[in-house]
């Protein structure tokens, strides 16, 4: 199975497929029976929706958001996916940077969706996805499939019952991508990959995300020899010598080739090895830059394991060295400290594509033609959504809860009389009503400005004085004339509330 070549062991390509599911599979099926069958209703879920294991939410291990925070984000992440295609071209930065930060747990189903572009690619394949389910599919994929699906997150609420909701359609969902990729067939790094998806969305948008990262962020990975996971293990030890020359060299000395440690981390995209509160950042980011934030977090790993002499002297062999890897220090997987490490390593996409090209010259140089040509790769969302420019139809939000309303009971026909009667009341109705202030106004509320004093109506009755500027002066008779008092029959008068003490009238009720 491992072979010396150039002084470097290295695996034989014909069996990388199942090794790198046998790590796997060992972990995985621990607690796969014993556990799940001891289940029971009373056991608590972290806010993850896990019940125990590894990757449940420790305190140390995640970092909480305040709720104003988080709602803050969401009214920003809601206007950004109203108007997706103009934020991604014209503002991709400010999605990148909110990608950092954490995209909000409400939304991050949603956001995946839109990032990776399986949203555009349903809406321009539908029904796709419900024929391929429908069909019977592969034997020789479906046993495997089969074995391998309680093999997945077995300490998460929706994988932990065997033939529950959440098995059946990781079923569906892997099945119809051997359907839809025959050529590929099934691989089982991929089952972690949709169950991820699963988690924060339907069976058919998690097969469209699992689709776009299988032909679009990592194609190749799952095709039959795996030359792309290679290809890319040269590429990270490549990039090592730059980032931290000491682990390179001591990875170097001991002749440890790069897939004996990196095929789970790249192949599952971190789901398996990191606390899930990094999962989830490092899925947020790397649905919107691409696989440079998988390099990313393979060379910070390797700096802090392997980075210092103090560490070095603990792992004297390859053996050591090994364990060492597989055993990471809780610490340097903590959220915080491992997406801050992430944003400062310098390695970019076109690092990523310069080393690329020197390697696969070095490949076809040493094994010849690549056996499974695919598809190129495209490094985050922006460059996806270019080059599949979507229509305004495919980037509707379709609503999740749809209610039924009921239609109104038909009316009997009415004379044209009737008709003209409406459209008159319907016509008086539109004027504008002018707002009430309202009488009891909030603390916060601004404080509404004095009303401007009205002006004098004109005398109607001789119970009205007349209202005269102050520059003129009255005649002696207008001067000795005396309001007669109201009738008894009448209502007391009220005082105008716009009164001034320099000026004012009674007001009195109208006269029938």
């Amino acid at each position: 199975m491992a072979k010396i070549e150039n002084g470097r062991q290295s695996v034989d390509t014909r069996s990388i497929r199942t090794i790198s599911s046998s790590h796997i599979d060992d972990e995985s099926s621990l607690g796969s029976d014993s556990e799940i069958n001891g289940f029971t209703s009373e056991r608590q879920t972290d806010k993850y929706g896990f019940i125990g294991g590894a990757q449940q939410y420790s305190e140390e291990s995640a970092q909480d958001v305040p709720t104003e925070v988080l709602r803050q984000r969401e009214v920003k992440w809601l206007d950004m996916l109203s108007h997706w295609d103009k934020w991604m071209i014209k503002r991709f930065d400010k999605v990148r940077l909110r990608c950092q930060k954490g995209i909000p747990p409400a939304l991050r189903g949603r956001a995946w969706l839109y990032l990776s572009g399986g949203k555009v690619k349903r809406e321009q394949n539908q029904g796709k996805f419900q024929e391929l389910d429908s069909q019977p599919g592969d034997p020789k994929w479906l046993d495997v499939i089969e074995k391998d699906l309680h093999r997945q997150f077995p300490f998460h609420e929706m994988f932990v019952a065997r033939g529950g909701h959440g098995q059946q359609d990781l079923f569906r969902v892997l099945k119809a991508y051997t359907l839809y990729r025959p050529e590929e067939g099934y691989c089982q790094a991929q089952a972690p990959i949709a169950a991820v998806l699963l988690m924060h969305m339907p069976a058919e948008d998690a097969f469209w995300g699992l689709v776009q990262i299988c032909e679009k962020y990592l194609p190749g990975y799952y095709s039959p020899g795996l030359e792309a996971i290679q290809l890319d293990g040269e590429i990270l030890f490549a990039l090592l010598r730059r980032v931290c020359p000491l682990a390179f060299r001591h990875l170097e000395k001991h002749k440890i080739d790069p897939i004996l440690y990196m095929t789970e981390w790249f192949m599952c995209a971190f789901s398996r090895t990191l606390p899930w509160a990094s999962v989830l950042r490092v899925w947020d980011m790397f649905l919107c830059d691409g696989v440079k934030i998988i390099f990313r977090v393979g060379l910070v790993l390797l700096k802090c394991m392997l980075g210092t002499r103090e560490k070095l002297k603990t792992c004297q062999g390859q053996y050591e060295t090994m364990e060492l890897l597989r055993a990471i220090e809780p610490r340097y997987m903590q959220e915080g400290f491992l997406v801050r490490e992430i944003l400062e390593v310098p390695v970019t996409a076109r690092d990523v594509e310069r080393e690329h090209h020197s390697q696969l010259k070095r490949w076809k140089k040493k094994h010849g033609e690549l056996n499974f040509k695919s598809p190129p790769r495209m490094h985050g969302a922006r460059i996806i959504m270019l080059s599949d420019p979507p229509r305004r139809q495919d980037l509707q939000q379709n609503p999740t809860i749809v209610l039924e309303v009921p239609q109104p009971t038909p009316q009997l026909k009415k004379g044209k009389e009737e008709k003209k009667s409406k459209k008159k009341k319907s016509m008086k109705k539109s004027q504008p009503i002018d707002e009430i202030p309202n009488p009891y106004p909030l603390p916060g509320d601004p404080v509404p400005p004095p009303p401007s004093e009205p002006p004098a109506p004109p005398p109607t009755s001789s119970l009205m004085p007349e209202t005269v500027p102050q520059t003129e002066t009255l005649p002696p008779h207008h001067q000795q004339q005396q309001l007669a008092p109201p009738p008894d029959d009448l209502p007391p008068a009220k005082e105008s509330p716009h009164a001034t003490p320099e000026h004012k009238y009674l007001l009195c009720p109208t006269l029938n």
